[in-house]
């Protein structure tokens, strides 16, 4: 099968375009053709080495953390799906490998595709979406009529967060270019602020959670306009201790992790707030909660650029340059 591999982290090297074998599936596998694929800052990260401390992939990696498609393969062992089921996932961590033509993803990664969006669309939603489900639901412990300050609005994560935020119940201020405030207002945000001309940190008090992507800098700012006992949830590091736990790392890596975290938790002790890092982990169960909110019209996909499969290298640019509104896919099929 066609698939774009790298052979080294690199932020220069070009995505290759390879014949690889169409991966074997194990017994609580699916095999799935992969009609679309999202791409997310994630897999730039990965190319880059940025992640290779924590995440030791070995090379040749096919990366891809998003498809949707149509089951043509089960294993013995899988019962909840069937081969012509059209599905999504985001495969989980060591199974990537959505820039291709197939992929074997363990059933509990997988959940049917909404009825109602096209494959593209179902692509560009597994990652963005999950993180904004683990952020508010287990992070958070999100409740009707908090006030949630949600970073780039505009953004693959940020158009999401908006909308689950809004169903919830709560108050919703976000940050994007003045060009954008009629999106993020239409997606359901109350206050919009252009992080041009504007500081967040004078518009904004009291807050009950922060959804964090952006960088050191705007994190402090963000825990100041925390209410004492408010929650700072960070999707852009520095990754925290908890973290570090749940990924059974090192104890050397740990004390790392530890060390580098330091600065914003002190500061967050000092201010009475709460801070944590999530990286999202794949959960098929939580997908399903997810395809019945976009059945249902309370999440709508947003997506920016769709390119051919054979632009791959071009629509990872595009990603890279920080300058889409929503999410960009590749349509393999």
């Amino acid at each position: 099968m066609k698939a774009y591999t790298i052979s080294r982290y690199s932020k220069k090297d070009l995505l290759k375009l390879s014949e690889v074998d169409r991966p074997a599936i194990k017994p609580n596998e699916v095999l799935i053709e992969i009609h679309a694929a999202g791409i997310n800052q994630l897999d730039a990260k990965i190319k880059s080495g940025e992640f290779k401390m924590m995440l030791k992939y070995q090379m040749p990696l096919v990366l891809g953390h998003d498809v949707a498609g149509v089951v043509i393969e089960v294993g013995v062992d899988v019962k909840r799906f069937k081969v012509g089921d059209e599905v999504y996932s985001r495969p989980s961590d060591y199974h990537i490998g959505g820039f291709a033509e197939f992929i074997a993803v363990d059933q509990a990664d997988v959940a049917l595709k909404p009825k109602n969006i096209s494959m593209n669309e179902a692509a560009s939603l597994p990652l963005v979406a999950l993180t904004v489900w683990q952020a508010f639901m287990e992070k958070a412990h999100f409740t009707k009529g908090q006030k949630v300050f949600i970073q780039a609005g505009s953004g693959g994560v940020g158009t999401i967060a908006i909308q689950l935020a809004k169903h919830l119940g709560a108050t919703v201020a976000t940050t994007a270019s003045r060009g954008n405030f009629e999106l993020v207002k239409n997606l359901g945000a109350d206050v919009a602020i252009d992080y041009r001309t504007q500081d967040f940190e004078n518009q904004l008090k009291d807050y009950d959670l922060v959804l964090n992507s952006q960088d050191s800098k705007t994190l402090e700012k963000s825990l100041r306009i925390l209410r004492p006992g408010g929650k700072a949830v960070s999707i852009s590091g520095p990754p925290d201790p908890a973290f570090a736990n749940e990924m059974g790392m090192p104890w050397l890596l740990k004390l790392i992790i530890g060390f580098i975290s330091r600065k914003v938790r002190r500061q967050a002790e000092k201010l009475g707030v709460g801070y944590s890092f999530l990286f999202m982990k794949a959960n098929g169960q939580q997908l399903s909660e997810i395809t019945k909110l976009v059945e249902q019209g309370v999440i709508k996909p947003v997506l920016d650029k769709v390119y051919r499969f054979e632009e791959m290298n071009q629509a990872f640019d595009y990603v890279n340059s920080g300058r889409a509104r929503g999410k960009v896919v590749v349509q393999v099929k």
